[in-house]
């Protein structure tokens, strides 16, 4: 009996013991990272939505860390090149990626993704989101998303849109009002969107939705004409503007958004201390500012609440491309 109770004490010490070094660990990670440089992943080119504000959160996250923090743009295949690189580094923070809209479509538009959206990834913060507009050529007879859809069932597979390419966030945003809609239109796959968004106004094309903030200023200019958000609810950047589900389509939203991730398995302690200092910055007044007049909304979530969000995404995108007959490339 005494030494069934000196094995019980013994077993007690050692849960103990595991239990604080446990902790230990975990304050060690906390309190001794960063250590050295921090490197983002961007898996988009330089200049682009995602790009830019990595490198603002970059240079605040320099100054807060007391390390350097670079941004390195890591481009192609969809976003895939980036996201696969940040996928196999080793997890222990010091490689993060800036994930965006992509990450949660690319399984329903590509045969072979060398990576799991939900598993190889670990959720810091989904940062920020970017309304999309929906814009046509001004010699298009239409003059809101109604005569849009009356237009595309008189003409069924002649309206032709363009898109930053095939599976991107502007091609699938399209496919969706199309299938809600139930109308054909044609796509018309660019490398990028600038390409697409100049034979828009040279009027190749008759219309296209992506980043507000990227054709705001040629549908204020009389360039293009806009139809309307694609957001659940109208936007601070332009109040006049009806969402397109309040506009004959219920029910209705797609946004592009950006994020903040790092490998699966990166330290807890880690993840909740690059949360806080990401979204405290988001949420200065002079970065909110900013970012409205930008046209981008800001959301600055938990780690849980990023989540929650990207299966769920995951799961629409998935659903969208298969009711557009979207064959994996």
């Amino acid at each position: 009996m005494r030494m069934c109770a000196g094995n019980d004490k013994i077993h007690t010490l050692a849960w103990t013991l595991a239990a604080v070094a446990c902790v230990m660990s975990h304050a060690y990670a906390q309190d001794s990272y960063p250590a050295r440089p921090i490197r983002i992943v961007v898996p988009s080119g330089a200049g682009a939505g995602s790009d830019i504000l990595a490198r603002m959160i970059a240079q605040r996250l320099t100054e807060r860390l007391g390390r350097q923090v670079v941004v390195e743009n890591r481009t192609g295949a969809g976003n895939m090149i980036g996201y696969e690189f940040a996928a196999k580094s080793a997890p222990d923070g010091y490689t993060l990626v800036s994930g965006v809209s992509t990450l949660a479509i690319n399984a329903a538009t590509y045969k072979k993704v060398p990576y799991d959206a939900l598993r190889d990834f670990e959720p810091i913060s989904h940062t920020t989101n970017v309304p999309n507009l929906l814009v046509t050529h001004p010699a298009l007879p239409v003059k809101n998303l109604k005569e849009l859809i009356a237009l595309a069932k008189s003409r069924p597979g002649e309206l032709l849109y363009a898109s930053a390419g095939h599976g991107t966030n502007p091609h699938l945003t399209i496919e969706l009002l199309a299938t809600m809609a139930q109308v054909r239109f044609v796509h018309v796959p660019y490398k990028s969107g600038p390409p697409g968004l100049t034979d828009l106004i040279a009027g190749q094309v008759q219309f296209m939705a992506t980043a507000m903030n990227y054709l705001r200023p040629h549908a204020l200019g009389g360039r293009l004409r806009a139809l309307g958000v694609t957001t659940a609810k109208r936007t601070i950047s332009m109040p006049d503007m009806p969402t397109l589900a309040e506009s004959g389509v219920p029910g209705y939203e797609s946004v592009q958004w950006y994020s903040m991730l790092a490998p699966a398995k990166t330290p807890r302690a880690i993840i909740d201390r690059l949360n806080r200092e990401i979204v405290a910055y988001l949420r200065l007044p002079e970065v909110m500012e900013k970012m409205t007049a930008d046209g981008n909304e800001v959301v600055a979530s938990t780690p849980e609440e990023f989540a929650a969000f990207l299966r769920a995404e995951t799961v629409k995108w998935a659903k969208v491309a298969r009711a557009a007959g979207i064959k994996p490339e």
